[in-house]
């Protein structure tokens, strides 16, 4: 998908956000849902998304939600510093399919980085162990 286009209501994203798709949370306010990637390219690997918008990516979120969803990103970026101690942290987003973008919903990416491991690819096929991911999910919420 280019960089602009029409949001779709069935993006994977939009599903997990109406309970239609299971997921682990890691934090939620009326704004903001974080929760836990099922494909990690790391262990802790979050994935942050502003709810009650219709943004494909970073370029179509009301400038009024920025504050909001970068006050949340950074939060939950000192959290998992916190509760994982990684040697390093990766925040980023991807705006168009040409940038990297694979849902079509806005979202950052917190991957926090351990020296001498690589990491998994975006999009990579190894899912993670859901109890790993709900203790590591209840880790970053307790460091909240």
């Amino acid at each position: 998908m280019s960089l602009h286009g029409t949001y779709d209501d069935n993006n994977l994203f939009a599903k997990i956000l109406r309970g239609e798709v299971p997921k682990v949370t890691v934090y939620e306010d009326p704004d903001v849902l974080a929760f836990m990637d099922i494909f990690p390219q790391t262990r802790g690997h979050v994935l942050v998304v502003p709810k009650n918008v219709k943004a494909r990516n970073f370029l179509e979120l009301p400038a009024d939600r920025v504050a909001t969803l970068m006050a949340a990103v950074h939060k939950l970026t000192i959290a998992a510093a916190t509760a994982l101690k990684p040697d390093g942290i990766t925040v980023t987003q991807f705006n168009g399919e040409d940038a990297g973008q694979t849902i079509f919903h806005l979202h950052f990416h917190i991957i926090p980085r351990y020296a001498g491991q690589r990491l998994a690819g975006h999009g990579h096929g190894n899912k993670a162990d859901i109890a790993e991911l709900e203790t590591i999910a209840k880790d970053i919420a307790a460091a909240l």
